[in-house]
């Protein structure tokens, strides 16, 4: 009998019904290729095996035939090839469990394959976010919140900012068509702004998108 994990979400990537006047603009997931080059670094990790394999075949090749030489070298190759494989499928099962939400209120991420959370971020709650393109049109959008952080680094990753320990960025990782997302987030964070200043009569700042 199949089951699916998510069968309790009344919406896709979402734990409840949006309340009243809440929007979905847009909704997504990363693209697996790009998030095991970019966020697992699979291509360094292959390049660690090459010199590995390098390494060891110059160190051996002066005192062992050339056949020799490469036999004793190739399990390097096989271990590469084993990681990789491990790489994509981690790449692959993240991306297929993670469920990225932008809505008229808040940013909504449901991230994590084993241990999967949910994470709501209110457009009040977000500071400043930071937009990364890479190649084919993918890219990252990461989100800094205002004051102290309540994520944890370990948790959240691959989805968040590499290099932000102390003070943790959950990002939107390796999306396709980032800038119309891009475009999408930064207008529907303009307009509560604007929602908000209409019905408080005080100026708050725009989340404006920096680009890395």
């Amino acid at each position: 009998m199949s089951h699916d994990d998510f069968a309790a979400e009344p919406i896709k990537g979402l734990p409840e019904l949006p309340p009243r006047g809440e929007v979905i603009l847009w909704q997504g997931r990363p693209n697996w290729w790009r998030l095991a080059v970019e966020s697992l670094n699979l291509w360094w990790v292959m390049a660690y095996f090459a010199v590995l394999t390098v390494w060891r075949f110059l160190t051996v090749v002066d005192t062992l035939p050339l056949d020799r030489a490469i036999a004793v070298s190739l399990p390097f190759l096989v271990i590469a090839a084993v990681v990789a494989v491990m790489l994509l499928i981690v790449s692959y099962i993240q991306a297929r469990a993670t469920v990225y939400t932008i809505t008229n209120r808040r940013v909504a991420m449901r991230v994590g394959a084993a241990l999967t959370v949910t994470l709501n971020l209110p457009f009040t709650q977000i500071e400043n976010a930071s937009l990364a393109k890479g190649r084919g049109g993918c890219g990252n959008i990461a989100l800094e919140t205002k004051g102290a952080s309540k994520f944890s680094f370990l948790v959240l990753w691959p989805h968040v900012r590499a290099w932000h320990f102390s003070k943790p960025q959950p990002t939107l990782r390796s999306i396709p068509n980032v800038d119309a997302v891009a475009k999408v987030l930064a207008q529907a964070a303009k307009s509560r702004v604007i929602e908000d200043q209409n019905k408080t009569h005080s100026a708050k700042p725009e989340l404006e998108l920096a680009t890395q």
